[in-house]
């Protein structure tokens, strides 16, 4: 890897310099992503360990493990999109990417401002030269060249919400029912609560080991069956709708691990 993204011998210190840097990085990423997406397919094998999608500014782009060193030399890209690859349709796992690519792109850009000290100004400039191009999402679903931008973008996510799978359904009808009021505030029916109670009661995080809490997303494995909250596993319900079989980190690394 070129030196964990490129961040070693390469510091851009401009907002000309790191506008080059993003826009290298960004066509290394679309190219992985559209002409040589199925060498980044077989590249992606949820065999292996945790791996990440970096782009280069020489527009180049690697499938690799993240870097060792804590903190990093540059913020690193989503980790573990191989795992994915094979429980979704390929399209929908490929948006997934290209969104979690966009996230990185604007992360490496707004370090290397922080790190250079650009002021307001800089900053205001700088994300409006990358605010002009279309987004790495917007080039992999064809968003880019429909027109307006923004009623594709509500349109594929309506579309995307009826691909929601059972579990994340049934997930989010148990965090409804644990949300609702105490019996003697609303008056349920005895065997309502008793049910209720008993969810709550019984249901603890496979990470966390918490129990459940009315407030917060859960999401169930497909391989273990255990109930995780969304933040400890780092799945959203909105990237949950995009997964037709959620393996927990456990189940995973016994996959990458055999």
């Amino acid at each position: 890897m070129e030196g964990g993204g490129g961040g070693a011998q390469y510091n851009p210190r401009t907002v000309e310099e790191v506008f080059k840097d993003f826009k290298g990085r960004r066509a290394g990423m679309i190219k992985a992503l559209t002409t040589d997406v199925e060498e980044f397919h077989q590249q992606c094998d949820p065999e292996k360990e945790n791996l990440c999608l970096y782009g280069f500014p020489s527009e180049q782009w690697e499938v690799n493990l993240p870097a060792e060193e804590v903190p990093p030399e540059l913020p690193e890209p989503a980790l573990g999109i191989n795992f994915a690859r094979d429980g979704m349709q390929e399209k929908d796992w490929l948006s997934l990417v290209a969104v979690h690519s966009d996230s990185w792109l604007l992360s490496v850009a707004f370090y290397f401002g922080a790190r250079f000290g650009f002021n307001k100004a800089d900053r205001k400039r700088l994300f409006n030269m990358i605010n002009d191009l279309p987004t790495i999402f917007e080039v992999v679903t064809g968003a880019a060249n429909k027109q307006p931008k923004e009623k594709s973008s509500v349109s594929n996510h309506s579309s995307n919400k009826s691909k929601s799978n059972s579990k994340t359904r049934e997930s989010e009808a148990k965090h409804s029912k644990a949300s609702q009021p105490k019996d003697e505030e609303v008056g349920l029916e005895d065997e309502d609560k008793d049910e209720s109670e008993d969810e709550h009661g019984e249901t603890l995080c496979g990470a966390c080991g918490e129990n459940y809490a009315s407030d917060e997303f859960w999401i169930c494995c497909d391989v273990c069956e255990k109930w995780f909250h969304g933040k400890c596993v780092k799945i959203t319900p909105a990237r949950a709708e995009h997964i037709k079989q959620y393996k927990c980190p456990t189940c995973s690394n016994k996959r990458a691990r055999p």
